[in-house]
């Protein structure tokens, strides 16, 4: 059951990730490698969350399997990492912490007399929008973390290799 989850997981974030990458309008040959990096991503990050890691730290690792996996596989496809890992990452964002921010944010206007409820909407705004911001940030941070590393590697990504040419 477990691993049928995981499947099920993974091909969504595939199909999410194709649909992100149809808007940035990526080659054609770069659309396998970017449902292969968001189904890759997103697996990791359901699978550490399943077994107890919080959400920020498990879409971390998350982003650092698309990132080095963008650093790989961006040679064969010979675009920039960011056009395979960006439409892969925003599978990844936590919408329904976005939402919560928003819900209790209309919520804390709608109670502004009542002080009770006002105080536990204006908890929820900051404890959703802390997680968010965080998720956002790893995600970002370590899905370029392979260019700063990789840095001479990561900016060749789109030349082609001069035997690759004479052959």
């Amino acid at each position: 059951m477990f691993i049928t989850d995981i499947l099920i997981d993974a091909f969504f974030a595939a199909v999410a990730g194709i649909g992100f990458g149809a808007i940035s309008d990526p080659p054609l040959k770069a659309f396998p490698y970017i449902a292969l990096l968001a189904a890759a991503g997103h697996a990791c990050r359901f699978c550490l969350m399943s077994y107890g890691i919080d959400i920020a730290t498990a879409s971390m690792f998350g982003g650092l399997i698309i990132g080095f996996g963008s650093l790989w596989l961006g040679k064969r496809v010979h675009c920039p990492m960011t056009v395979l890992y960006i439409p892969a990452l925003l599978p990844m964002i936590p919408g329904k912490f976005a939402y919560r921010i928003v819900f209790s944010l209309i919520m804390f206007l709608q109670n502004m007399d009542n002080p009770t409820e006002r105080t536990r909407y204006f908890e929820m705004f900051f404890s959703n929008s802390i997680v968010t911001l965080t998720v956002i940030f790893l995600l970002a941070a370590s899905a370029t973390l392979p260019i700063f590393i990789f840095q001479k590697r990561a900016f060749s990504l789109t030349r082609h290799n001069n035997k690759q040419l004479s052959a």
